[in-house]
């Protein structure tokens, strides 16, 4: 719930921000909206965490923004940005091709874990499935391309030191499972897939130790819960929901990317469509959405 929570208020923000920022006076809505939020959190389980953000004249909604929130794949939109200011300063290229590897392989949404091993894929189809089908394959290839370090001093630069180390995506596996023992962050990407196979919960865990082969009650802890929680404590792979407004302030604003590779971005994150699914279906047609 918590997370769900979370991934809503992040890809939210980027709406909202760019929708709000069309309108410079204080709006009394924010103050409405807040007391809503308020008594929603009260009501419901979970922690809720909301940021909304007028980048013309700063006005925000903070709504337990200040505290660190795991991004899940919300963190794909903040690589795209640092990919696409690689390839504004000529460092990459849209049409540059990127090779799957065996080590790129990752489970989660997408197809690009099933394809072979020699595959080519450029930057701007790379991007659309990062994005579009939240492939974590492709995430990696790109991160792979621009290196992990220059992606991280990227954020850090637009974000601030309120946005933490972003990993690749086999890594978050690598280091989820390694809560439960320190020598999954060893295992092969390959094995990473096939635990994958195992639904959520004791069979997960249970599928790790067989990938360790070892037996459950050898783990540290054999609860997934528990694992989550203490990666959630690492940091990576996450943001204060300031840090990641004030990113989507700065790209609505044209501080962070060239026009043609903001136009790009808000193509491929469907600035342009409506298909009121999640967030936008509570918004008007009219609002512009990413």
């Amino acid at each position: 719930m918590k997370i769900l929570f979370a991934g809503l208020a992040l890809l939210g923000c980027a709406a909202l921000s760019l929708w709000l920022w069309a309108t410079p006076q204080r709006d009394p809505r924010f103050d409405a909206l807040a007391e809503r939020l308020r008594k929603l959190d009260e009501a419901s389980p979970g922690q809720l965490g909301v940021y909304l953000l007028r980048p013309a004249d700063g006005s925000e909604l903070n709504h337990q923004a200040d505290r660190t929130w795991y991004l899940a794949s919300a963190a794909k939109a903040a690589i795209a940005i640092a990919v696409l200011q690689e390839v504004d300063d000529g460092k990459l290229q849209l049409d540059q091709p990127i090779t799957l590897e065996e080590g790129d392989r990752v489970d989660g949404s997408g197809g690009l874990v099933w394809e072979d091993a020699g595959a080519r894929y450029n930057i701007g189809e790379l991007l659309r499935e990062m994005l579009q089908e939240s492939d974590n394959t492709a995430a990696d290839m790109l991160i792979r391309a621009a290196g992990v370090e220059r992606i991280n001093e990227r954020i850090a630069a637009a974000a601030g030191d309120n946005f933490g180390k972003v990993t690749r995506l086999l890594d978050v596996r690598r280091e989820l499972y390694g809560q439960l023992n320190p020598d999954a962050r060893s295992l092969e990407n390959r094995q990473i897939v096939e635990i994958a196979a195992a639904p959520l919960g004791p069979q997960r865990v249970e599928a790790v130790a067989n990938a360790l082969k070892m037996k459950p009650d050898q783990l540290e802890t054999r609860d997934l819960d528990e694992a989550y929680r203490r990666y959630y404590e690492t940091g990576l792979n996450s943001a204060t929901l300031v840090a990641y407004g004030q990113l989507f302030g700065k790209l609505a604003k044209g501080e962070l990317l060239s026009e043609a590779s903001t136009r790009l971005l808000y193509d491929i994150m469907g600035l342009d469509s409506y298909e009121a699914y999640r967030l936008e279906a509570g918004l008007s047609e009219q609002v512009p959405f990413v």
